[in-house]
């Protein structure tokens, strides 16, 4: 079987290898950079959620896989104020489609104005810590909860969820995501 995750960056790689492997033994892993073809800071849910899209078709394709794993993580406008997202998409060959999501944090308000005024999450985090690529470690949840949760950790569990189709097919449909013409990528839905 392979595997291939629509992304170069550590942490979306390890979380993925670290969940799937215990599933797939012995599967290969091709981590790809792929488009997300959204924007590189991610506003909302919706945006989030079709980023993860994006990128779990792209290394589907880009390497004629069995499973494409597409993560995607962003911040949202909420009445606490702005908080992180993220999202896992997984599209099985056959067009299985699993969705999992959210981890959100209440970012402090000094990052939250960096991020309205154009600031990725990632560089604004690096700022406020004094370090660099702190995307690619433990991200900005490791840093605010010093280390509870990590960005690994974090697109873990969503990859987990959005496992719930490949683990229980009998209840979920197949073919759905081979062409997104029954996919919402716009709008939210309840």
């Amino acid at each position: 079987m392979r595997i291939a995750i629509g992304s170069t960056n550590p942490v979306k790689c390890s979380a993925s290898r670290a969940v799937l492997s215990h599933l797939y033994p012995g599967a290969e892993f091709v981590c790809l950079d792929v488009p997300s073809g959204v924007a590189a800071q991610p506003w909302g849910d919706v945006e989030a959620r079709s980023g993860a899209l994006n990128r779990a078709r792209g290394a589907l394709a880009a390497a004629d896989a069995d499973l494409g794993v597409g993560l995607e993580g962003g911040v949202q406008d909420s009445e606490f104020g702005l908080l992180t997202t993220a999202w896992c998409v997984l599209l099985g060959r056959d067009g299985r489609l699993g969705v999992g999501g959210n981890s959100c944090a209440l970012l402090p308000e000094a990052i939250a104005e960096r991020v309205r005024q154009g600031d990725e999450l990632g560089a604004a985090m690096d700022s406020l810590v004094q370090q660099e690529g702190t995307k690619q470690r433990n991200g900005a949840i490791g840093i605010l909860t010093n280390d509870l949760e990590t960005r690994q950790s974090a697109y873990e569990t969503i990859v987990r969820l959005a496992l719930a189709p490949f683990q229980n097919p009998a209840w979920y449909p197949t073919g759905r995501a081979t062409n997104g013409e029954s996919l919402h990528t716009t709008g939210e839905t309840r």
